[in-house]
């Protein structure tokens, strides 16, 4: 490290309103650089105890009383909290239940039957999308005889307004893309894309996976239709965390999903006879939510809250801006691409670098306790999560990063 860069970080840890947060992270032994918190965040000390304190307290004492003193309503309560913290989301449209995908399944089917029933049978979709969302809907389409539409995406520019007003049409039923693209970190202009895919009669389903908790959604906001998400990248819900569902109100009722279990009823403990979806948005709900795994999420909730979105998207785009300066003076001079966007604007939370050996350089890393993420076929990914990254620590894993490609 040379002096300059090391006074810099320094000084901006100085300056982050939110240092004092990375304090309520566990420690991790041997890591010297955490920079995949886009793909797994880091446990919160309050999560460990909570854990604890539920399965004494919540579960080992109030036992099956717990369903009648608030489990049940868990799905939305939780959902509400994180609609109004980190979606931009009125009460009584998202709930937590499920995974990723099976939420993707139930949301994308839905609006699929829709726009089938009204003779639209086409679906939009890009080929840089995560794979989980290309073959959800490539399963989709086949089962409902289904056309998808591929955008070609760069991977470095991501999807355009423009590019979908080519493909959006008379027969589109639905467009699916992520807000923020998971191999570049390119961030869509989802208001502008969410009305040209309106004008043409469409529904849109964005996926927050790589957005929620590092980047200001406003679904309400952009007229969304539906949304879905993860909680273990920048929500710190733990590995295999609940994922989350947005169905705008407008569409309670009318949008009906196909996974039709118990709760999703009416009245689910009445155990009659024959499927009556839930009036409100519990009717995206299947079967038992997953209470203790929700307990995670809860607490990364409530340190987000604290810190506030805003505040967390500043800071992000601080220690993005930090990695690329890193990037074009330590790692540029030794062949090493920037394939993520320079604009702070169009620039979600992580930056991806790559270069063709960069899978073994990873794992070299790895070893070095400097752990980045590496994707097909050459890239690294910089995941800074701005609740637990400092920029010290951002310079300690560039600077590690700079010794082993300039071996």
């Amino acid at each position: 490290m040379t002096p300059d860069l090391e006074a810099e970080a320094a000084r901006l840890d100085a300056a982050d309103p939110l240092a004092a947060l990375r304090a309520e992270f566990l420690p991790a032994d041997g890591v010297v650089a955490y920079l995949d918190g886009n793909s797994l965040g880091r446990p919160l000390r309050a999560t460990a105890q909570r854990m604890e304190r539920f399965v004494h307290a919540d579960w080992g004492t109030r036992l099956i009383r717990g369903w009648d003193e608030g489990w049940v309503d868990r799905p939305r309560t939780l959902g509400d909290r994180l609609g109004a913290v980190a979606l931009g989301a009125a009460p009584g449209q998202v709930v937590v239940a499920d995974s990723t995908t099976v939420l993707l399944y139930k949301l994308a089917r839905a609006a699929v039957d829709h726009g089938v029933a009204a003779g639209r049978t086409e679906i939009v979709v890009d080929t840089d999308n995560f794979p989980t969302d290309r073959y959800v809907l490539e399963g989709i389409a086949a089962e409902r005889g289904a056309t998808l539409r591929w955008i070609e995406a760069d991977p470095a520019s991501g999807v355009t307004p423009e590019q979908v007003a080519g493909v959006a049409g008379p027969g589109t039923a639905l467009v699916l893309l992520s807000h923020v693209a998971y191999r570049s970190g390119f961030l869509a202009d989802a208001p502008a894309i969410t009305r040209i895919a309106h004008d043409a009669g469409a529904l849109v389903l964005w996926d927050l996976s790589h957005s929620v908790g590092s980047v200001p959604v406003r679904l309400d906001d952009w007229g969304a239709d539906l949304a879905v998400g993860c909680s273990y990248k920048y929500l710190n819900g733990g590995p295999g965390g609940p994922a989350f569902g947005y169905l705008a109100a407008r569409h309670i009722g009318t949008l009906r999903q196909p996974v039709t279990g118990w709760f999703g009823h009416r009245t689910p403990f009445a155990m009659g006879p024959g499927h009556e979806p839930a009036p409100d948005v519990r009717s995206l709900l299947s079967g038992t939510p997953p209470v203790l795994a929700s307990v995670p999420l809860e607490t990364g909730l409530e340190q987000l809250g604290r810190a506030g979105i805003e505040a967390v998207r500043a800071k992000s785009l601080r220690l993005t801006s930090f990695a690329l300066d890193l990037a074009d003076a330590l790692l540029t001079p030794h062949g090493v691409l920037v394939a993520s966007p320079r604009d702070p604007d169009r620039r979600g939370g992580h930056v991806t670098l790559r270069r063709p050996d960069f899978e073994q350089v990873n794992a070299r890393l790895w070893e070095r306790g400097v752990i980045g993420d590496f994707r097909a076929p050459d890239g690294i990914r910089i995941g800074l999560a701005p609740l637990s990254t400092s920029f010290a620590e951002v310079l300690a894993g560039m600077t590690a990063l700079a010794e082993e490609v300039a071996r």
